[in-house]
């Protein structure tokens, strides 16, 4: 509650009591409509880690079967992807969780495949086992779902079945592993209560649902999206470089929220951040904590001390040459670029060509004031030319003009 992670329960109070009695089995769903998870699952698996260092057991979902149909969408239908398609995604996702989860102990992490019960389910056990339950005037009332029929392109029976689905999986769980608690973003309360009333009329169980917000910007603007496009997990669809700056560039306004949401750190931790920040914010010490805490969640520790490295060579004069290939390739990949030819491209060449002069008049008169600098050093020869022993890992050059304006040279 304190972190801000509870939008909705069904009771709150009964949840309360039965983790009080003991540890609880719960589950949360994923399915691979995409090749990686994004910043909206990692609120998921935050809240799964949390339960788990409570105490209680949990269940990943992989909906290899709900991932062939789609979640309905506010808007537009789903691409319908091919089964081996879908596997192989479950694949990768099914390995990004393993690494937030404990699977050992006695409260050790289970991963599951809803692909395992449903593969084999027909339409007559879906109809009779399931849909019977099922009031057609609630699961037209249910948010997405009448949004999608009062628009143009309505909603397909695919897609309209998906409650069912995910219905028909808590009661799974319920029955194979006493899982009594589902939890899901706050967009899904629809179909996370779907499964408790399936399992209060089949059943006659009591079980629960805890829903968490969906987290924007202090603004009230969506939260989630970096130049390139959403924030995936995978380091390969978004480099850690890329990751780490995304966090380093959140607002004041919001880093006690995103501390409090994305981060482990204690109360008394958070509390001593904030305040530092308020008393320094031109340091942006806040920033600094969520980016290394965030990124060391998502990526290791390793990663992480090579994107600061990175961070401090390019803008505090840390060493460029210490860097590897990959994360100095990624730290410079949204920086102006202009090609290297050795032994012919000089910086003037390099200014004018990227575009941070705007012509070679203009360049030259910035290296003759001293304003012109090749990996961190100024350059006193307006005919210098680059070498060999100029090159950074990754057959890069980094030029700047002035203190803050920077470009990259990349060898032809």
């Amino acid at each position: 509650m304190w972190r801000g992670l509870i939008s909705q329960s069904t009771d709150l109070d009964a949840l309360r009591e039965a983790m009080d009695a003991g540890p609880i089995t719960f589950y949360t769903g994923y399915d691979p409509t995409a090749p990686s998870l994004h910043h909206g699952h990692l609120v998921q698996l935050i809240v799964m880690r949390h339960l788990q260092l409570a105490g209680h057991r949990p269940l990943a979902l992989v909906g290899g079967a709900t991932g062939l149909i789609g979640d309905p969408r506010q808007s537009g239908e789903r691409t319908l992807n091919e089964a081996d398609v879908v596997a192989d995604w479950a694949d990768k996702l099914r390995a990004q969780i393993e690494r937030f989860l404990s699977f050992e102990g006695d409260n050790a992490a289970r991963m599951v495949n809803n692909y395992e019960w449903t593969g084999d389910l027909t339409a007559i056990d879906l109809l009779r086992g399931v849909g019977k339950y099922f009031r057609l005037g609630t699961m037209i009332a249910k948010d997405t779902v009448a949004r999608r029929l009062a628009s143009e392109e309505g909603i397909s029976f695919t897609e309209f079945s998906y409650q069912l689905l995910q219905a028909n999986d808590f009661r799974e769980l319920y029955k194979r592993y006493g899982c009594t608690l589902q939890t899901g973003g706050n967009d899904q309360w629809g179909n996370l209560v779907g499964g408790t009333e399936l399992i209060r009329k089949s059943e006659g169980a009591s079980v629960h649902v805890l829903a968490t917000p969906l987290i924007t910007k202090a603004d009230g603007t969506k939260f989630g999206k970096s130049e390139g496009g959403a924030i995936w997990l995978n380091p390969e669809m978004l480099s850690p470089y890329a990751f780490y700056q995304f966090w380093l560039n959140s607002d004041d306004a919001d880093i006690e929220r995103f501390l409090k949401v994305f981060t482990f750190l204690s109360r008394e931790e958070i509390e001593t951040v904030v305040a530092q920040s308020k008393e320094e914010p031109w340091k942006r010490l806040g920033q600094r904590r969520l980016a290394e805490e965030v990124t060391t969640l998502v990526h290791g520790e390793e990663a992480t001390k090579k994107v600061i490295a990175a961070s401090e060579a390019l803008f505090s004069g840390g060493d460029l040459s210490a860097l590897d290939a990959q994360t100095l390739i990624d730290a410079t990949s949204s920086l102006p670029r202009a090609e290297v030819e050795l032994g012919v491209t000089t910086v003037i060449d390099l200014l004018a060509d990227s575009g941070l002069e705007k012509g070679r008049g203009a360049a030259r008169r910035t290296v003759a004031s001293g304003g012109a600098y090749l990996n961190g050093v100024k350059v006193e020869d307006e005919e210098q030319t680059i070498s060999e022993s100029d090159l950074l890992p990754g057959n890069l050059v980094l030029f700047r003009k002035g203190r803050k304006n920077l470009g990259v040279g990349v060898v032809k």
